[in-house]
């Protein structure tokens, strides 16, 4: 692999031209860009394609066309500053979590002729700079003589390796969604704090939904990729070099999938936990209420006594009794003692007794 200093003025005679093409440039001068695309691969761009490319809403698709294959692939910007979530009126209300706020995406594009692979991407992309300074390596250390991994030796390779490191960004994200779920659960079930954070919980499964169905389009593309490089191959071409393109598709589709079902996994977690809080409030619920129906149980008795013993009668038993006050209140404990053990003996405050040894 070699990078040359300039645009060249003729296409290589053996190998294949990575032109890698910022969005702004091509936004700039879309028809000078173009030419110069075609004078070196010999394809002319179709219009509407050109606007997708620069499109930074677009989401992921694959086109084939008779001369060349359009994917948009939609990558992690992580050099991106951490969006804020918008109120109802579409004002900034709070930050995202940190977690959460590297979900932040914009596409690259991605155009396979037969003797070049043209990207269309953001200005920063750090993918694709580590993914250029590791061929320029590689080579460096072929020309030494020194052991280097294998170099692309086609567009479909070459594409597919640029997919395949910016599909490990979503699984590097994995450790820090999952953490974050994590603390919210225990948030939701903790008795003895309320939470209160459900505005950046309503955010992160807004954010996990979208994750989801990014997943989707992702996948949807890279099959289509994947059945458009099998349909291109000719029969006489080299057997290992088709299985190996074959292998790379396959292994970025199984790296989409892990991200789909880990997101799918993290959404049912957080619908989990919140079916879990509303359980326990009940529960909790239940059991002040349940401890309100014991005393008011208990006192509605004692209510009904000192109301007889209010009543405005000259002559009432052990009213001038002296030890008629005593022989009354012998009568409320008596009369609690009773009720004590009736709930005792029907079960209800054994819970209660449970949750004190606990």
């Amino acid at each position: 692999m070699i990078q040359l200093p300039g645009v060249p003025s003729t296409p290589p005679e053996e190998g294949f031209l990575w032109i890698d093409a910022i969005q702004s440039e091509v936004a700039a001068d879309g028809a000078g860009w173009r030419a110069a695309v075609e004078s070196l691969s010999g394809v002319r761009l179709y219009e509407p394609h050109l606007l997708d490319a620069v499109n930074p809403n677009h989401p992921s698709y694959f086109d084939p066309t008779d001369s060349y294959a359009m994917l948009v692939f939609r990558k992690l910007a992580l050099d991106e500053p951490a969006p804020e979530a918008a109120s109802a009126q579409g004002q900034p209300r709070h930050p995202i979590p940190a977690a959460l706020s590297r979900l932040t995406t914009k596409p690259v594009t991605f155009l396979l002729t037969p003797r070049a692979l043209i990207t269309v991407r953001p200005e920063r992309s750090r993918t694709l700079q580590t993914l250029r300074n590791r061929l320029l390596e590689s080579t460096q250390r072929a020309d030494n003589g020194t052991f280097s991994p294998r170099l692309p030796t086609s567009p479909p390779e070459l594409a597919l390796r640029m997919l395949n490191a910016m599909v490990d960004q979503y699984l590097a994200l994995r450790d820090p969604l999952t953490a974050q779920i994590d603390r919210w659960q225990r948030a939701l079930l903790n008795p003895r704090h309320r939470f209160t954070n459900w505005n950046a919980l309503l955010d992160a499964r807004l954010e996990l939904r979208k994750l989801d169905q990014l997943c989707e389009g992702q996948r949807d593309a890279i099959q289509e990729l994947r059945d458009y490089v099998v349909d291109e191959m000719d029969e006489s071409d080299n057997t290992r070099a088709r299985d190996l393109l074959l292998v790379r598709a396959n292994d970025v589709m199984e790296h989409i999938l892990r991200v789909l079902t880990h997101t799918q996994r993290l959404e049912a977690g957080i619908e989990s936990a919140v079916q879990i809080h509303f359980s326990a409030m009940a529960h909790r619920t239940s059991e002040v209420m349940r401890i309100l129906t014991v005393i008011t149980a208990l006192f509605m008795p004692l209510t009904l006594i000192t109301g007889i013993f209010g009543m405005n009668f000259q002559a009432m038993p052990l009213l001038h009794n002296p030890s008629g006050f005593w022989v009354t209140m012998g009568m409320m404990a008596i009369t609690v003692a009773v009720l004590l053990i009736l709930f005792w003996r029907k079960r209800y405050l054994e819970e209660q007794a449970v949750d004190r040894d606990r």
